[in-house]
Parts: structure tokens; C-alpha cells; sequence
């Protein structure tokens, strides 16, 4: 560490309560660090460089490396050359922590990228039991961002910014050097501010998230707004609404939108555009969320992203004809699976799931009399394709049945087909190949759990569920047939019980599409033949195309009779919930403590995650001589939509609510159950998969932690 430059006695730093303190008796420490990875709870400081400078004068330098206490990887030697060998003998953070904190003592730390070197430091900090001093922090690349424009520097990394702006040191990935250009960057963006009449470090603080004087003017809307969850509605000038939204806290969240907090170009220009806020105070975040969805449909602010189509989800299913095939569509109808934000996604899905089920693809219109007759292909043909062999609608029938089983969960042998593909292609060294499959696969995992976990909460007539508040209460929602139909709370010390039979008594009647009085033998009756009942042997194979190739080629289907394509109804998971016992669980009132539920048991139980799954295969379907008969109580599909006409932006946040920790059903009619040859049990495989295809090689990765 060098000595500091001497400087006039009359140059006094000032205190940085002082709101005029100038830019040019500002003291700035610029600091750089190399790292061992990009994780400040897992990876390690390896060097620490710093400059201090006032009025473009540089009054010392802080320099050295850093044992990190483990090996530095070969990735982050590349790309700072900086080896174990070298830190092997370098004092340690506890050791080097204290001088570096006396030498910024006092002066406004700045970083390029200063999330990851504060991060780092903070982290240290705490690993030596060294209190963080409160410092005002800048950051090179928001000040870049908001000085350059993107037309003149279409990259803000430190490289770039030095040779645009002419700093005389060039950043070399070690801590002094980089620093020392992230002074000269430092310099000349402050030199581009000066004319605009930012002239002092309050002036450049404010700067940085570009607040208007005409948009702080308006933070009077939020004066009266109360501190609690909900929604809110800004209005302009025809008292029309122009943004809708929702809070935890209103008041806190809507003077955000007057503050620097708020950095949308959109926001800025509503906030311009409004008059007032009007609010709709909720009991919980799910009633917020819920009443959000629905008054976006109502009035489609302009300023909601999403409202612009509320009604833009796309569906695949199944076509009403003797031969079957995939249709992207906006209403679901029974064998459906969805929704899509993009009808290409959809249609991309369907293909893909309709070549591992044999599904025609052809737009041909058959006659229930007529024959499917697609000559084979070896790319891009039609998947009902056989050689040489029409295929009548009894011997095509059991492929719609597969694709059924698989949307419905009681089969997923067309996954299990993707896999064996993939392993077909990495062993042929068809790697590109395989990691598209992946990827595919991965979508259609993810597809399939979304339905059916809807599907799942969308069965069920009536679910009381209670969440604890955080403050020895608790937040109860009545859901009927996937939708909200009541909220409410028992704060600490009134009894919960009287609370849930005031909402269950105020709350909406809900009826699904389809009605509600669709009993047991109404299903058993609707339920496909080749589904409800499998001969011996389960139900052939889908017709496929022209056999593969013995090393590249696709992997073919099971053959008809080894088990992999039984369908049958699906059996309760072994998470299954009962159903609810003859009366409602009872719940304590409220003592010293917080209120409590009762533990789980019949008519009182736990929900059990739905994302929970292994991340190796699940285990093959048992092969079975025949398909177990349907016995009442079963879940089988009904003539109606998989979410019976509930919005799925509404059932997807009353599942979510439901799985977060700590959900507690207090009555059901009936148990919340996923099926169990569905997609759920593969979500362990699409994570792992996921993970692989998002893996960035360490370097690129650093560089990029780095800016």
C-alpha cells in the first residue's frame, strides 16, 4: 500500500451528511477483487485492489493478494492468471480485511459492477465477525447505463468502457489495474454529468435512477393508502384505469413508483398520466393475487403488460373424428393440455408428442369407413405411417387412447420412449441431437405436470386451507373447483374455527363447467373403453414408422404386451390426502402461544409438495394382465375440461399458495392428489436436465460475474 499523496490543508473532506458535499472534495476508494468463483458464500477473495482518489487526484493505492484457503480452479486461472502457487503464501481476508477497511474509512466505495465486489466484502466481513461499515456505494455500470446510451456503448463491461472512454490503463482481470481503469471510467462519466448540472455526490445519487421532479410531486397519491396487502388501480385524467397491481403493503409499494425505486420507462410515463389510486385492501396475498387476474379482465389497463390479451392462452386436443389427430385451439375440451402463451409452443409440443405416440399428423379427413394410408417417411412423415399397411379406426384406435392416458397420467411409456431415444443418440456420439431431445422432453414434462397439477386442484369442490400469518394467526381461503371463493383471517387470539365458518358462509357459489352433480357411475359411463378397461396385456403400441437404424436411428415403442402401455384409472400416490372425515377438524382457540392447527390426520392434514420428485427415472409401470376395474372413489375423467372452466392464471396461484410451506387443509371433500403415472414423478429428471443445459463454462461465467 503506498502513502497518500500530500494535499492542501484548506481541502478538507467533508461529512457526507453534508448535502452539498462537491464531487470534486469528494473521497472515492475504487476497488476491484479476483475471486475463485462467482458465489460469495462458496468461493473465496484471491486479491483486493484499490484506489483512492479526490478532485482527480489519486491519494494512495491498496494492493495485495489473498489466500483463499483452497486451490484457485483452472478456469479462473485462465482467465486472471492468478495460481494457487501464487496466494499459497499471501496473508489471509481476516488478516488483510482490517487494513483495507482503515484505508476506505470515510470514503464513497465504487465498483464496476458493484453488486458482486460488495457482495464478496460483506460476505468476508462476516466470516471475520467484522462489523460493515455503512458506506455509500456507486456502481461504474448503472452510472455507464445511465449516462451512455446503448447506440454508443452497446456493451457496459469494464473492457469496453475503457477503450470508448479512453482510460490510460487498461483492465487486465488483476485487482490494481482493473481498478485503476474503473477510475478513469469514473472520471469521464462524471465529467459527462457535469453540464447537466449534477455538480455534488447528493446530485449524483439522485441521478443514477433518473427521478423527475414531476414524478416525485405525485407521491401525495399513496398519503392515504393503509399498510396492508392488496390491490391497487391507477387512474388517469378520464378516470380510467391505466395500471393494476398488487402489495403486501400498499402504501410502501405505491410511493415506490414516486422514488428511485421505480426505473420502468413504462411506470414513468403512467405515473405522469395518473390522478389518483384507488386500492381494494385483501386479507391475504392469494385473495390480492386472484383479484388482480380478475380485474385485468375486466378493465385491460393499458400499462399491464398481460392484460393486453387476458384471454390468449392456446390449448392442444384432441380432434372429434374416427381418426384423431392434435389440434391447437383456444378452448380446452376434455383431452386437453395446456395452456400455451404461444401457439407456436404448442404446436411444437404436439408434434413432438405425437411422434412418440403415433399420433397422425397428416390433415387428410378419414371417414369412420376409410383407411389411413400415409406412405412412411425418414423425415418429417407422418407418424401413423406403416408400410405398406392401411390402418383402419379399430387399429388406430389405441393411439388416441395412449395420448389420453398420458395428458389424464395413467401412462407415461411416450416418455419413457424420449429417454431411450436420447441414450440412442448419445451412444451413437449424436450429441447435438440428444441435447434438443433433451430439451424437448424437458417441455413436455413440464407441460403434462402443469395440466395435471391444475387438474388436480380444479376437481375438487370445496378446500379450506389455512396458512400461518407470521404472527400467531392464521390466513384461510375457501377454493371451489380451482377457484378463490373466500378469504379471510383470525388474527392471534380469536378462535380460528368461528372465522373459517363465517367465510365458508359468505363465500362464493361456484359452478364448474360441466355442473356439479356428475357422480361416480355418470364417470364410469363417460370413461373410454380402450381406457377403462385394457385387455390382457395392455393396449398395443401405436402404429409407428419404418423400424430405426441399429445405432442412430429412434428408439421404437414398447411392443404391445410388455406392460409399458397399460392404461389404466390411476391409483392414488402414496402422498395421496384422504378425504375429509364425517365433520370438520376442529381448531383450538387460541391460548399463550400462536393459534394452532390441529396435526395432520383424516379431515386435517398436511398438502403435500407438488414439486417434490427424485432425479433419477421413476421406477417402470408394473406389467399387469389386465387393468385393474374402476371402483368408486376413483379419479376418472369426465366430459369436461381437465380445469372445468376455471381461469388457469387462478388456478396456477391457488396451487402455488397451496404448496408453500406450512399449508394446512382444514376441511376437503375430497383428497388433493396428482396421478401417479403422471409428469410429477419426472420432475426430478427435467430439474437435472435443465441444470445441464443451462451450465456455462467457469470462465464465461466469471467474466461475465465480473462486467
Amino acid at each position: 500500500m503506498s502513502d497518500p499523496a500530500p494535499r492542501k490543508a484548506a481541502a478538507q473532506q467533508l461529512v457526507f451528511d453534508d448535502l452539498d458535499t462537491p464531487l470534486f472534495d469528494t473521497t472515492f476508494v475504487v476497488v476491484d477483487l479476483e475471486t475463485t468463483g462467482t458465489s460469495p458464500g462458496a468461493d473465496a477473495i484471491t486479491e483486493i485492489g484499490a484506489v483512492k482518489v479526490r478532485g482527480g487526484e489519486v491519494l494512495g493505492e491498496f494492493a495485495t493478494l489473498v489466500n483463499p484457503g483452497r486451490a484457485v480452479p483452472p478456469a479462473i486461472v485462465q482467465v486472471t492468471g492468478i495460481t494457487t502457487a501464487m496466494v499459497y503464501a499471501a496473508p489471509t481476508i481476516a488478516s488483510v480485511l482490517p487494513g483495507f477497511l482503515e484505508f476506505a474509512s470515510g470514503a464513497v466505495l465504487v465498483a464496476h459492477n458493484a453488486r458482486f465486489d460488495m457482495a464478496f466484502l460483506r460476505a468476508a466481513a462476516a466470516a471475520c465477525d467484522t462489523a460493515w461499515p455503512t458506506a455509500t456505494v456507486l456502481c461504474t455500470v448503472k452510472l455507464a447505463r445511465r449516462v451512455l446510451g446503448r447506440d454508443e456503448a452497446p456493451s457496459v463491461r469494464l473492457s469496453a468502457l475503457a477503450r470508448l472512454l479512453g482510460a490510460s490503463t487498461q483492465p487486465t482481470h488483476r485487482a490494481l489495474d482493473d481498478a485503476r481503469a474503473t477510475v478513469d471510467v469514473l472520471h469521464a462519466l462524471i465529467a459527462r454529468v457535469g453540464n447537466q448540472g449534477v455538480h455534488s455526490l447528493t446530485e449524483l445519487v439522485d441521478y443514477l435512477p433518473d427521478v423527475t421532479p414531476r414524478q416525485r410531486a405525485k407521491r401525495f397519491l399513496a398519503a392515504d393508502l393503509p399498510a396492508s396487502p392488496g390491490v391497487y388501480l391507477f387512474r388517469g385524467p378520464a378516470d380510467e384505469v391505466l395500471y393494476i397491481g398488487t402489495a403486501v403493503n400498499l402504501r410502501r409499494r405505491v410511493r415506490n413508483y414516486f422514488t428511485g425505486s421505480e426505473t420502468r420507462g413504462r411506470m414513468k410515463e403512467m405515473v405522469a398520466l395518473a390522478t389518483r389510486v384507488d386500492h381494494v385492501v385483501c386479507a391475504h396475498a392469494l385473495e390480492a393475487g386472484v383479484r388482480e387476474l380478475r380485474l385485468l379482465v375486466a378493465h385491460t389497463p393499458p400499462y399491464n403488460r398481460r392484460s393486453k390479451f387476458p384471454k390468449r392462452a392456446w390449448w392442444i386436443t384432441l380432434t372429434d373424428e374416427p381418426f384423431p389427430r392434435f389440434s391447437v385451439v383456444r378452448t380446452p375440451n376434455r383431452d386437453a393440455l395446456g395452456p400455451f402463451n404461444s401457439r407456436a409452443d404448442a404446436a411444437e409440443l404436439a408434434l413432438i408428442i405425437a411422434e412418440y405416440t403415433g399420433l397422425r399428423t397428416c390433415a387428410t379427413r378419414l371417414p369412420r369407413s376409410g383407411v389411413h394410408a400415409c406412405p412412411p417417411a425418414v423425415v418429417g412423415g407422418c407418424p401413423a405411417a406403416v408400410a405398406g399397411t392401411p390402418i383402419n379406426t379399430e387399429e388406430y384406435a389405441p393411439t388416441p387412447a395412449l395420448v389420453r392416458a398420458l395428458f389424464a397420467g395413467y401412462s407415461d411409456a411416450p416418455l419413457r420412449s424420449m429417454l431411450d431415444r436420447i441414450e440412442t443418440y448419445s451412444r451413437a456420439e449424436h450429441f447435438e441431437a440428444a441435447a434438443r431431445l433433451r430439451d424437448r422432453v424437458v417441455a413436455v414434462i413440464r407441460a403434462l405436470h402443469r395440466t395435471q397439477r391444475l387438474a388436480a386442484v380444479a376437481r375438487i369442490a370445496e378446500l379450506i386451507a389455512a396458512h400461518p400469518d407470521g404472527a400467531g394467526g392464521w390466513e384461510f381461503a375457501v377454493i371451489r373447483y380451482g377457484r378463490l371463493a373466500g378469504a379471510g383471517t383470525a388474527p392471534r387470539g380469536v378462535p380460528p374455527m368461528v372465522v373459517v365458518e363465517q367465510i365458508v358462509a359468505s363465500a362464493e357459489t361456484v359452478i364448474p363447467e360441466g355442473g356439479m352433480g356428475v357422480g361416480i357411475q355418470e364417470q364410469i359411463a363417460d370413461l373410454p373403453a380402450e381406457v377403462g378397461s385394457a385387455p390382457s396385456g395392455g393396449v398395443p403400441a401405436p402404429h409407428t414408422a419404418a423400424p430405426s437404424p441399429p445405432e442412430s436411428g429412434p428408439a421404437a415403442l414398447p411392443p404391445a404386451g410388455s406392460g409399458a402401455a397399460v392404461l389404466r384409472p390411476a391409483e392414488p400416490a402414496s402422498a395421496a390426502l384422504p378425504p375429509a372425515g364425517p365433520g370438520p377438524a376442529a381448531l383450538p382457540p387460541a391460548g399463550p402461544g400462536p393459534a394452532a392447527l390441529p396435526p395432520a390426520g383424516p379431515g386435517s392434514v398436511a398438502l403435500p409438495r407438488a414439486e417434490a420428485g427424485p432425479a433419477a427415472l421413476p421406477p417402470a409401470e408394473p406389467e399387469l394382465d389386465a387393468a385393474p376395474p374402476i371402483a368408486p372413489g376413483d379419479w376418472v375423467p369426465v366430459n369436461v375440461p381437465p380445469l372445468r372452466g376455471a381461469s388457469p392464471e387462478e388456478a396456477a396461484l391457488v396451487a402455488r399458495w397451496l404448496a408453500r410451506a406450512g399449508v394446512r387443509i382444514v376441511r376437503t371433500s375430497e383428497g388433493y392428489r396428482e396421478p401417479r403415472f403422471g409428469a410429477g414423478r419426472w420432475l426430478g429428471w427435467a430439474e437435472v436436465a435443465d441444470a445441464a443445459a443451462r451450465a456455462q463454462p467457469a470462465e464465461e461465467e466469471y467474466v461475465d460475474r465480473l462486467g
